[in-house]
């Protein structure tokens, strides 16, 4: 079974949900570098049955960014459900998300994201009641178990299918083990030979290569990127090059982060608000942006106190100047 939605490759490249982080801003300066798909953050269903308009605006995006699938969690199977169909009629995605992964404690303490793993006839329900309120296709994602006591991704994935899903993803983590530890991609490996629905793979993929790695390691049919891509939506070019038989492009030098920095905080700007508020929430990529550099560490703290994006890109023009008389 193929996944529901296209990509360049046989392995389709894919960013991954991230609150605070896969808005719409990102997410097009993702797509530009080559991911193949990209998905919201995760929404809640309760917000968005009552029509929260901070929750609704997260789930708005722009026709260039698809394909695109919006992701939505909670543990009541009629919100969930009622959450889908509005979704499906007010934003027409590609695909809608479960997430069952979030291991947030402030989500799970309801039972939502990895919460849902404790109770496995809910998770059940809740994937039937969203396929039954769309007609879109339904995907779901979720972790290895809720603790290393209850850890069986076979058996989870077998249920998630059963009950209807078109696609699975994992991320190869307990909810207890947050984002500590190592992924472990041998389980991956084995949701993937025992499901007739496509997997994809999630977890410590940090480089392009390992991007090729985690395929020829699970024969994933998709590789989802999440903190990897912070501040490197390059991962995804590079990424595809690899998997296309190419050389590995340049490395982007300081000019090129720059460049790209600026043009996704305008992108900021014209989607989320010409605000102070904006900027405020901006200055992590700003951060991320320059991870690596010479000098980051006071590049960093410079960027972390400006107030508008003007000041940021003072602060670049400043950085490159000696670099600029050197070549």
């Amino acid at each position: 079974m193929r996944l529901p939605y296209p990509s360049a490759h046989d392995v389709a490249l894919i960013l991954a949900p991230m609150a605070g982080v896969s808005e719409a801003p990102f997410r097009q300066v993702c797509r530009a570098a080559g991911a193949d798909v990209v998905i919201s953050e995760f929404l809640s269903s309760e917000a968005i049955r009552r029509r929260i308009r901070a929750t609704l605006e997260g789930a708005e995006f722009e026709e260039h960014e698809r394909p695109i699938g919006i992701q939505i969690y909670g543990a009541d199977p009629d919100a969930m459900a009622e959450a889908s169909a509005l979704v499906t009629e007010h934003y027409e995605p590609e695909f809608i998300d479960i997430n069952f992964g979030c291991p947030v404690k402030k989500v799970v303490q309801r039972n939502g994201g990895s919460g849902c793993l404790r109770e496995p006839e809910l998770v059940a329900k809740i994937i039937r009641a969203v396929i039954g309120a769309t007609h879109l296709p339904v995907t779901v994602k979720t972790r290895s178990g809720w603790n290393e006591e209850s850890r069986d991704p076979v058996s989870i994935a077998l249920r998630m299918q059963d009950a209807g899903a078109r696609a699975f993803t994992l991320h190869a983590r307990t909810r207890t083990q947050m984002f500590g530890g190592r992924a472990s991609w041998d389980e991956i490996a084995r949701v993937v030979e025992a499901l007739d629905i496509p997997v994809i793979g999630n977890g410590d993929v940090q480089h392009a290569e390992d991007v090729v790695r985690m395929r020829a390691h699970t024969g994933c049919a998709g590789v989802m990127v999440g903190r990897g891509a912070f501040g490197n939506p390059w991962i995804f070019r590079d990424a595809q090059a690899l998997l296309a038989g190419e050389v590995l492009p340049p490395t982007p030098d300081a000019a090129e982060r720059f460049r790209v920095a600026l043009e996704h905080a305008r992108l900021a700007l014209r989607l989320q608000g010409d605000t102070r508020k904006t900027v405020m929430e901006f200055r992590k990529h700003l951060g991320w942006y320059t991870k690596g550099l010479h000098g980051a560490s006071d590049l960093r703290q410079r960027l972390f106190q400006v107030e508008s994006i003007a000041e940021a890109e003072s602060i670049f023009v400043s950085y490159l100047q000696p670099l600029e008389q050197v070549a």
